[in-house]
Parts: structure tokens; C-alpha cells; sequence
């Protein structure tokens, strides 16, 4: 069961309560580069990306953000590290939310002045606290960044906005460790109501990173705890929305267009399905569809152990399949396989809608 927190809205989008969990990511092009950065934006909004947020290191950056926004859809976030007047010049351009570090932003005069920003411009602020952020006394506390000790940093950074009677907050608290995150954020579930952002920093690249976010952000899920969450990974940032929605589908959370389902292979596959299922997987990337869709090795296994998918491919010896409901609809030369197969899919896509 989903546990309720305070709603509070970044742009148009809900975060928070009985809203859907949303999928965010982060540019990693430079954010003066309106061009190039907007480009990537659309490449995001195309694979499902519902938050977007840009490094802020100066004030062309800052003032980037107008032009950014004009040419997009989704709401987009401005990370901000210390210096607050870029907190408040992104506000200024348009920014519809700011990450920060309340401690680290220049003291209480500063940090009042980035809040009365975020008032006059009806902007939330994201809490952000990590491994490497943490408090020097609440480090020599315990230590380490432990999950207590993240929490108490958090914890501590959320009373900065509240005595200054700002509460459109959300919080995340990172660490590149599986476990200590999935700890950190339990204890921190428990003792605010703010809602959460999820992510595992620093993860890795794709099969690392994949497999250390979707541990600890599955788990975090499946428990009902988060309310956005980025998976965090060294490659393309499409990759990131690919993953974190087969994460969302995997937990029965949210769907978000066709499922592929394919085998392993084996020494009965006598086709290239490590060609056929990339080169089908890369053309549903797209679609919004919800159909499970099958690649399939060997005509003899590929029906039956794909009987649920509602359209699927197996190949054979020079000669494929392509079947719906485990119940074959055609057979096809080898070499016309993977086109016939795509078209037959769109087909179904269309009239499913």
C-alpha cells in the first residue's frame, strides 16, 4: 500500500499521495546550449520522461532555462549547488522547481532569499541530501554516512524551509550504496510526510546501474515509499526512462506501452534473435500501446512458451512465424521476417487503440 504524503505539484505534474509515481531524468548536455539541450529533452518526452531537471553552474545557465522551457512540454527542475543566486535566476526564467542543500546554500540570509523566490514564483524545492553532503558534526557522530545519519541531515535541512514557513518540499537522500539507501529512506518514511524522491547516485553504467536502482528503488516501491524517483545511469539518459518503466511494470505499478517478452536462446536457434529482438525492442521504445509483444528463438518452444504474448516472432531454418495468442498467423521467409513482423504489429497497435 502506497503511503500518503503531502501533495505538492512541479509544473503540472501531481507528486505526492494518490498521485502517479513519476519518472524523472536529467539532461547531461551542457544547459547553454539551448539546442542541444532541448533536443535531448524531446528524445526524453518521446520515452516517457515526466520531470526533467538541468545543471545550473552559472548565470548563462540560469537565464538558459527561459528558452528551454519554451521549446518543451514537461516541467523542468534546476539543480543548483551553493550559489544561491542561481537558484534565484533560475526561478526567474522559469524554473518550476529547484533541487538544493538548504545547509549549503550560503547561510540563513541567503537561503531566505531563495525561499521568498520561491513563493513570489509558486516553485517547490527538492531537499537534496547525499553521501557527500552530509554535516560535518552529524559525521562525527556516526561516523559515516550512515542511513541515520543521512536521515538526520535531511531531517535537519527540512527544518531550515519550515522556519522559514515554506513547506512545498520534496526529499530525496542518496547514496551509491544499495542497502544503505533502501535503510535511509524507510527511516526518513517514517518520520516525515513530505514526499520522496528515489534514486541510487553514482550507480554505474547500464547493467550496474540497472541493477542497483532497481534493487533498491524496487524494494522502496513495492513497500509503497517514493513518489518520483530518476534512475541514475552512466549512459544516455534514455536508457534511464526505458529502465525505470520495466521497473514500474515489473512491480504492476504503472504500464506504459508493449512488454517484450524473448528467450535466452539456445542451441535450437538456427536465426539471429539477438538482431531480431533489438531491432523490435528499439521500435516499441516509442509506441504507447500496451501489447505484449514475444521474439522467440525456435518455432518448436516459441508459441507455446510465449502462448500469452498477442503477437509474437519465432525463427526457424531459413523460414519464421509469426503467431497471436500462442495460435500461428503466418509463416515467412527468414529475410522477410523482420518486416513483416513490424508491420503486422503496428497494425495491432492501431486498432487497439
Amino acid at each position: 500500500m502506497r503511503k500518503p504524503t503531502k501533495q505538492i505539484k512541479v509544473g503540472n505534474v501531481p507528486i505526492g499521495n494518490e498521485a502517479p509515481i513519476a519518472v524523472q531524468s536529467m539532461t547531461n548536455t551542457d544547459t547553454r546550449d539551448v539546442a542541444a539541450t532541448v533536443a535531448q529533452i524531446h528524445r526524453l518526452e518521446a520515452a516517457g520522461c515526466e520531470i526533467i531537471r538541468v545543471a545550473v553552474p552559472d548565470l548563462e545557465a540560469a537565464r538558459a532555462i527561459r528558452s528551454i522551457r519554451d521549446g518543451i512540454t514537461i516541467p523542468l527542475i534546476a539543480d543548483i549547488h551553493f550559489d544561491y543566486r542561481l537558484a534565484v535566476a533560475s526561478m526567474e526564467n522559469g524554473a518550476q522547481g529547484i533541487r538544493i542543500n538548504p545547509g549549503n546554500i550560503g547561510g540563513a540570509e541567503k537561503l531566505g532569499k531563495v525561499v521568498d523566490a520561491a513563493k513570489t514564483h509558486q516553485v517547490p524545492i527538492r531537499v537534496g541530501v547525499n553521501s557527500g553532503s552530509v554535516e560535518k558534526d552529524i559525521l562525527a557522530r556516526h561516523g559515516h554516512p550512515t542511513p541515520a545519519a543521512l536521515v538526520e541531515s535531511a531531517i535537519r535541512n527540512i527544518r531550515l524551509l519550515e522556519n522559514l514557513h515554506f513547506f512545498e518540499q520534496k526529499i530525496s537522500i542518496k547514496s551509491s550504496d544499495t542497502l544503505t539507501t533502501i535503510d535511509a529512506y524507510r527511516l526518513l518514511s517514517a518520520q516525515c510526510d513530505y514526499p520522496l524522491h528515489l534514486g541510487v547516485t553514482e550507480a554505474g553504467g547500464l547493467i550496474a546501474g540497472t541493477v542497483k536502482s532497481s534493487v533498491a528503488l524496487g524494494m522502496l516501491l513495492y513497500e509503497g515509499i517514493g513518489d518520483t524517483f530518476r534512475i541514475s545511469l552512466t549512459r544516455d539518459p534514455v536508457e534511464e526512462i526505458r529502465v525505470a518503466f520495466e521497473l514500474l511494470r515489473c512491480l504492476r505499478i504503472r504500464e506504459r506501452g508493449p512488454e517484450l517478452i524473448s528467450c535466452p536462446t539456445c542451441g535450437r536457434c538456427q536465426i539471429n534473435l539477438f538482431n531480431l529482438a533489438e531491432k523490435v525492442e528499439e521500435h516499441i521504445q516509442h509506441m504507447e500501446t500496451h501489447l505484449k509483444v514475444a521474439v522467440m528463438g525456435c518455432v518448436v518452444n516459441g508459441p507455446g512458451e510465449a502462448k500469452e504474448a498477442d503477437i509474437g516472432l519465432a525463427g526457424g531454418n531459413g523460414v519464421g512465424i509469426i503467431f497471436k495468442k500462442g495460435q500461428l498467423y503466418k509463416k515467412v521467409p527468414e529475410d522477410q521476417l523482420l518486416e513483416v513482423f513490424i508491420d503486422e504489429l503496428d497494425a495491432m497497435a492501431r486498432n487497439k487503440k
